[in-house]
């Protein structure tokens, strides 16, 4: 009998590991729950609570579990992830509330979680932070681990696989994720997720290769089928011919030798080959994340991101609570410097007890330095704990979408009336403390002179700065397509803000995606940023390149660049001009935003 030849198709997602794996699919049946809704005869309702809080007990039970075995695997780094989990079933707006519409709507448990999670799901959907917003698969994965324990419903265990497979999954959670035995799960493909998902940090903190955000993955993948996963590209292929299967396999080998040889740029300065010397340093949003910075040889902190000591909590945070966090950076970065960047979202999208009215469009809203502004209080206890932390160790103070000379100067006056308060009090902290803001609204690089005027560093917000200049919504798939870092008007933006900066004798930093992006380093070197601030699994892959090139060679490509019409055609410059330091990196050109990171 003849063996059926299976098509072969290509699928398209996200790759958030850089690596190749060839092997057969497993098919994880993760049906979408579907919580009954019960109304509970009063006699009841106090067994229905009961029934909840066990269940909730035994989401914390398994989630340390897993945690457990990272520990024992000795990966300390991810558990993070599995923490703020933890945390989330502790939660007042979730757990609590959850009883409290058991008892006072007479509902079943499963109802009133599915009530609750809605309302804690529509908080992130305002939030405008790309990377904030998808801390709201977070939410889901609580609530979907607490629906299963209610109903009593078994996922298949991930652990107890006992072949070489790659699983394939509408979506998974970083404690399944954390579950995976290395030696069984080579890989895996989900048809959710997005590159700064959890479950996608997971995955790199493990050194899983995966591809998420494929969409369709789970429709068109059997268990048996032999699958490519490219977590270079983002692409799999499934049921390839053996010719295909070839290629990839020297793909693989080249990779493989490729990253034993990027280690060796950790200790390396980030130093072009005629001398032009950049800083290399790590964006983190929690203290959990210091261990990795230190491990891929960042030069400090470019960017913390405060958000998450608000998010999540019906109080607000106390001075004690971010005066923890941040000496704990400040200390773990010593001697380095870390950048504190002080609120960057909307109260109304994170405090439910503050009465504040919806917005039309929160992006241009009542968040970062408007609100800071707006509620000085809130400000002065962020403010405070940011200078006590100078104190143990050098700390600078980032503001973020400051747009004109007089919210710079504002802040500035308040903070000099918190230095006032700590030195009446006693409380040490470093009066030196430098304070930058961000270029991340268009009419800030229009000013940039007199902004450089205010203040002693520079740091380009790439994300907003593309998305205001360019009118596109990242969060937007209809116009994703138009977000181009390497659009003409972005180029030239940044270069303003470059002249500004170092006309005023001060530095200029990139804390966008697009500073940890390898296609773009060249034209950032010659645009002659000073720091570069990136997701750390970054750092290697830029060094390497930025110590390829001359900073001659580098000004030469921008002026080159600018003298161009489109994103399109400064891209194939770029690549071209890479492809010569890098063949076989650089070979071939599947869609460069994703393939050369």
């Amino acid at each position: 009998m003849k063996r059926e030849i299976k098509k072969t198709q290509f699928i398209k997602g996200i790759g958030v590991t850089p690596a190749i794996i060839i092997g057969k699919a497993y098919l994880l049946d993760r049906g979408k729950i579907e919580a009954p809704a019960r109304v509970i005869p009063e006699p009841q309702i106090l067994q229905e609570v009961a029934r909840f809080r066990e269940a909730v007990e035994e989401s914390k039970k398994q989630l340390r579990l897993a945690k457990e075995k990272l520990l024992h695997e000795d990966v300390a780094g991810p558990t993070y992830i599995l923490d703020v989990h933890l945390l989330l079933l502790e939660d007042k707006n979730l757990i609590e509330n959850t009883e409290k519409t058991i008892k006072q709507s007479w509902i079943n448990a499963e109802w009133a979680l599915k009530i609750n999670l809605e309302r804690v799901r529509k908080v992130f959907n305002n939030i405008d932070d790309e990377y904030l917003k998808s801390r709201k698969t977070d939410i889901d994965y609580i609530g979907e681990r607490i629906l299963r324990n209610l109903m009593g419903k078994d996922k298949e265990t991930i652990s107890q696989i006992k072949e070489e497979v790659i699983i394939v999954a509408h979506d998974l959670s970083p404690a399944d994720t954390a579950q995976m035995a290395k030696d069984k799960v080579t890989a895996f493909v989900t048809d959710m997720g997005g590159k700064t998902s959890h479950t996608a940090i997971m995955a790199r903190s493990l050194e899983i290769p995966a591809v998420v955000g494929s969409e369709t993955a789970t429709h068109h993948i059997n268990t048996g089928d032999t699958l490519i996963v490219d977590g270079l590209t983002g692409v799999v292929v499934v049921n390839p011919s053996p010719e295909i299967i070839q290629e990839y396999k020297e793909r693989q080998r080249a990779r493989q030798k490729m990253e034993r040889e990027l280690f060796q740029y950790r200790d390396l300065p980030a130093e072009t080959l005629d001398g032009y010397r950049v800083k290399v340093l790590a964006n983190i949003e929690l203290v959990e994340e210091i261990p990795s910075v230190l491990q891929h040889g960042a030069e400090g902190i470019g960017l913390y991101r405060t958000e998450y000591l608000y998010l999540n909590r019906k109080d607000l945070p106390s001075e004690e609570d971010h005066f923890q966090a941040y000496k704990k950076v400040v200390e773990a970065t010593h001697p380095h410097s870390a950048v504190i960047r002080t609120l960057d979202i909307g109260g109304d999208k994170f405090m439910s007890h503050m009465d504040l009215a919806e917005e039309m469009n929160p992006a241009m809203g009542l968040r970062a330095v408007r609100f800071s502004l707006k509620e000085v209080d809130i400000f002065k206890v962020q403010l405070r704990a940011i200078l006590r932390s100078s104190a143990y160790g050098k700390v600078k103070l980032m503001v973020p979408m400051i747009s004109g000379a007089t919210e710079i100067r504002e802040v500035k006056k308040i903070l000099t009336e918190v230095r006032l308060s700590l030195t009446a009090e006693g409380i040490p902290f470093d009066p030196q403390m430098e304070i930058g803001i961000m270029i991340e609204v268009p009419s800030a690089v229009t000013i940039a002179d007199i902004l450089a005027k205010e203040v002693d560093f520079f740091s380009v917000g790439t994300n907003d700065l593309i998305q205001y200049s360019l009118a596109i919504d990242r969060v937007n798939e209809s116009v994703t397509h138009l977000y181009e870092p390497l659009h003409p008007a972005i180029l030239r933006l940044v270069k303003e803000v470059v002249k500004a900066a170092h006309g005023a004798g001060i530095k200029v930093a990139m804390c966008g995606e697009m500073a940890g992006e390898p296609l773009y380093v060249p034209i950032l070197l010659g645009l002659e940023l000073d720091e570069l601030s990136m997701n750390v699994l970054s750092i290697f892959r830029v060094k390497k390149i930025l110590r390829a090139y001359t900073l001659r060679e580098c000004k030469s490509l921008v002026n080159a660049s600018l003298n161009l019409s489109t994103p399109e055609e400064i891209e194939e410059l770029v690549y071209a001009s890479l492809r010569i330091k890098f063949p076989e990196e650089f070979r071939e050109k599947y869609n460069s935003r994703v393939a050369v990171q």
